[in-house]
């Protein structure tokens, strides 16, 4: 149900740099970083297709604004399967009032309406999602007739037969949100800056400084709808056996100078390229740790670490700076492994104008998204 799950009315280059509002399956933002599409496989084509094979019927509504008909047409349904989205692009490229970045966190095409619409009447509904980024769905998440979520993004090509896959589990999904889900809009750290002349866009202040995305949720204590790095799968993972293990690495005298000056609490030096210097870059620890499908599926595990500086750095409470995946069969256990750097253990010292090593003791984690972390441990600095 919905336009989203049907084929572009006009094929899958509609407009010019993907730049309008598309009459079927949303598979790429607008701009000048898009391309054409050689072909494009919509959910309906993929779902028919598969339907053929299992010799099951499917039955279909691509009409977003007719929502008793929309509602009516899954009463007698075993599953419904709703499509929602919502697209943004460049600024050169204005879509239904949005001048390229979106006006609002809500479903396009009365979304959220629709999903409630089906969800009335059919109590297995799955929502798929095809969004360039984050969306409200406080209207339906907590409906007991949403029984499971999609978050299928931006698809390209074969968007239509990924969903597939997952839907009938010919494969396993092990996907993470690159960002986070809020409750409400107002709970991100910024919302909207609508109108102004060319000079105010370029001259925003970003007075959030490092607080974005889930750095901002964890600092205010916000608990959001889904977090960053959350992602579910059809089987089940156990953490454990955490080992870090100092690095080795051959080094010569200018870098073993500049590798001591930072271990005393010096900065890096202010010259050109000092960001992204070796012996900055070079690594410093090597985290392993053992991952154990628990389940009975083969599946595939995206174990991240947070670091955690002291409070007196001023750094926000996690930070991202590493990530692995390991694909394991059910009762398998495999080792995972992510190295950490100087870079990423340093803080930006704004009088000395260089990375340093922040004064205390060093906390990391390992976890699953960024608020299940399963192991914990210190770097030994």
């Amino acid at each position: 149900v919905g336009s989203d799950a049907a084929p572009p009315v006009s094929g899958p280059n509609e407009y010019a740099d993907q730049g309008g509002d598309p009459t079927g399956i949303l598979a790429m933002g607008w701009g000048s970083g898009t391309t054409n599409f050689t072909y494009l496989v919509s959910p309906y084509e993929a779902i028919q297709a598969r339907a053929r094979q299992d010799q099951t019927s499917v039955f279909w509504d691509f009409d977003n604004w007719n929502l008793d008909q929309a509602g009516n047409s899954v009463i007698t349904a075993e599953v419904a399967i709703v499509f929602i989205n919502s697209d943004s692009g460049e600024g050169y490229i204005t879509v239904d009032g949005n001048v390229g970045d979106r006006k609002n966190l809500t479903a396009w095409h009365e979304g959220d309406e629709l999903v409630l619409a089906v969800a009335a009447q059919n109590n297995n509904t799955i929502v798929v999602v095809n969004s360039v980024g984050p969306l409200i769905i406080e209207p339906w998440v907590d409906h007991p007739n949403v029984t499971a979520i999609v978050w299928a993004s931006l698809g390209g090509n074969e968007a239509g037969n990924a969903i597939v896959d997952i839907l009938y589990g010919a494969w396993n999904p092990s996907g993470r949100l690159p960002y986070t889900i809020a409750k409400n809009a107002s709970d991100y750290p910024a919302q909207l800056v609508l109108g102004g002349t060319a000079t105010d866009i370029l001259s925003i202040d970003y007075t959030e400084g490092l607080y974005i995305d889930y750095r901002w949720f964890d600092a205010q204590n916000i608990t959001p709808r889904y977090e960053f790095g959350y992602g579910l799968s059809y089987t089940t993972f156990e953490y454990s056996q955490l080992v870090v293990t100092p690095v080795d690495a051959s080094v010569d005298s200018a870098q073993a100078e500049l590798i001591q000056n930072w271990e005393n609490g010096g900065a890096s030096p202010i010259e050109e390229g000092s960001s992204t210097a070796l012996w900055l870059h070079m690594p410093l620890f090597q985290v392993t740790f053992n991952v154990e499908n628990t389940g009975s599926v083969y599946g595939g595990e995206i174990p991240q670490l947070y670091v955690h500086h002291p409070p007196s750095a001023g750094e926000p409470p996690s930070v991202l700076k590493g990530f692995t995946d390991i694909e394991l069969v059910p009762g398998q256990t495999g080792q995972a492994s992510i190295t950490i750097s100087r870079y990423d253990l340093s803080v930006w010292d704004v009088v000395r104008q260089g990375w340093a090593k922040p004064n205390g003791t060093i906390e990391f984690s390992i976890g699953a998204s960024s608020r299940d972390f399963r192991l914990n441990g210190t770097f030994p600095l």
